[in-house]
């Protein structure tokens, strides 16, 4: 009998957590529902008082004039974060294998003040760093690269991406055992042979931890595009912001554009999710 009681409320409470999930996933996909439905409406139905209504003329004009708008910016953030992510995370590794497999002195201090870069505000460098990438441009006499370009920005979150992604291959690097390393160095393997040859094809989970971080940081960047870019480079964040109506605000091509600018991280996570925790608990565990 106490069996046949456990075994019930073993039942119940899955059930309960079953429901659970569910509430929160409802709650979760509100907002989605509210973006699809309304990017499909005319501009005569995109009301906030009719949100939740379903089309009553279903059409694809907002799709097509937010695509019309948004297909500049869609292509510099392309330019910005797939460089970007793929920069931060070839110079994260890098950092994170030397500051945990070849040890040298003051090598903690040093990751220590990698990790002070972590909580610098954006907005506490922003006049210095237009004057850094102002002085590029007249030192490189190439106007309009480094501020007011792509390759600027794409500097400017490459140096602070550095500081998350050696964490990140640091402490996930310490759980990659010493006698692999010392074996390679037995071999006649150097510092680069090693990283190459040993380190690197184990780093999977690690660089998809890296590259989804900072492709979501740099497609999401409003701040640094709207102070270091110009109008013909600036990404679909700010593109996005400035989909607005002079008389009306547009809803539906708002949302429609709402909605292309956030499929590439989409496809991202669906892409690279599944190493994601793994490279997040590899190392959780010693780091």
């Amino acid at each position: 009998m106490t069996a046949v009681s456990a075994g019930r409320r073993s039942t119940v409470f899955a059930w309960t957590r079953f429901g659970v999930l569910i509430a929160f996933v409802v709650v979760f996909l509100i907002p989605i529902y509210v973006l699809l439905v309304t990017s499909f409406k005319p501009l005569t139905e995109a009301d906030p008082s009719q949100a939740w209504n379903l089309p009553q003329t279903w059409t694809t004009e907002a799709w097509q004039v937010a695509w019309e708008k948004l297909a500049p910016g869609l292509w510099n953030s392309v330019l910005l974060a797939v460089p970007g992510s793929l920069l931060s995370c070839a110079l994260g590794s890098m950092n994170g294998y030397v500051l945990s497999k070849w040890r040298f002195p003051g090598a903690d201090l040093l990751f220590t003040l990698f990790l002070f870069g972590m909580f610098i505000p954006y907005q506490g460098v922003m006049i210095p760093l237009v004057q850094l990438l102002v002085g590029l441009n007249d030192l490189t006499g190439l106007q309009g690269v480094f501020y007011g370009g792509i390759p600027g920005l794409v500097l400017a979150h490459v140096v602070y991406g550095i500081p998350i992604a050696t964490l990140i291959f640091r402490n996930y690097y310490v759980t990659i055992p010493d006698e692999l390393i010392e074996a390679s160095r037995v071999d006649g393997a150097g510092m680069l042979r090693t990283y190459w040859s040993v380190v690197l094809p184990v780093s999977a989970p690690a660089i998809a931890v890296v590259i989804i971080w900072q492709f979501t940081s740099l497609w999401n960047d409003f701040l640094f595009a709207v102070f270091l870019t110009g109008p013909t480079s600036w990404p679909a964040t700010v593109m996005l912001n400035n989909i607005a109506g002079a008389q009306a605000t547009p809803y539906s091509q708002q949302m429609a554009a709402a909605i292309l600018s956030s499929i590439p991280t989409m496809l991202i996570y669906i892409l690279l999710g599944r190493f994601f925790m793994r490279g997040l608990m590899a190392g959780a565990l010693k780091g």
